[in-house]
């Protein structure tokens, strides 16, 4: 069937100005963000999204948000529900009817080490937030923590390039007025490839075994989704 692409955001929403400084790219947005003490809430950066026609026009290409994706996530994640095993295939595939290939050099950004069931199911959720992403970040390492399953001070992000006209997604609808308004998802669905690039330890040696309590060391992962 023939599927739409999805116009390019970032053109349309960079430079962007923030405290007295212009960055060019999301690159350069969160790297100030995690290096050089920009503080930018999610929900201001959810402002300038909402003032741009071309994400004006993302999220209002599917009818689907935030719940759907939700329930999508939980029918998919099923392994004891023998009676609706079907339904994962199912959903996705009414999904996919819905869905854009994303437009070439997008950047989306996850935070947290990337789960390795993404190239096996090609899905994954992702966000064009970099304030979002690094708050995630900062939620999922504390939430490792307290429950014993991490002992590493490393903050990750995985910052994403599309690099293929072949990869399939939508962007999720948010309700205004909820807090997951400021999460700004796009719902990967389908690609070929998600391939690491590059790894940055932005703090030096620190990551390798020798963090200090109370120091976060941050890892940037660079992947390009063909």
């Amino acid at each position: 069937m023939s599927r739409a692409t999805l116009s390019g955001l970032d053109n349309s929403l960079y430079p962007q100005i923030w405290a007295q400084q212009t960055f060019a790219d999301p690159h350069s947005l969160l790297m100030a963000l995690l290096l050089n003490g920009l503080t930018l809430e999610p929900k201001d950066f959810t402002k300038q999204l909402l003032a741009n026609d071309i994400y004006q026009d993302w999220i209002n290409a599917s009818v689907f948000g935030r719940y759907i994706q939700r329930s999508f996530a939980a029918f998919y994640s099923q392994t004891e529900d023998h009676f609706n095993m079907d339904m994962p295939a199912i959903f996705r595939s009414e999904l996919m009817r819905h869905a854009q290939y994303l437009p070439l050099e997008q950047v989306l950004f996850v935070a947290g080490t990337m789960p390795k069931s993404v190239r096996v199911d090609k899905l994954f959720t992702s966000t064009v937030n970099p304030a979002t992403a690094v708050l995630e970040a900062k939620k999922t390492k504390q939430n490792l923590l307290k429950s014993g399953r991490g002992s590493s001070q490393t903050l990750i992000i995985n910052q994403i390039k599309i690099a293929s006209k072949q990869v399939i997604g939508f962007p999720i609808r948010h309700n205004k007025h909820t807090s997951e308004r400021t999460r700004n998802e796009v719902l990967i669905l389908d690609f070929q490839n998600l391939r690491l690039v590059n790894e940055q330890d932005l703090n030096g040696d620190t990551i390798n075994n020798t963090v200090t309590p109370g120091d976060t060391a941050v890892l940037l992962r660079y992947y390009e989704l063909n």
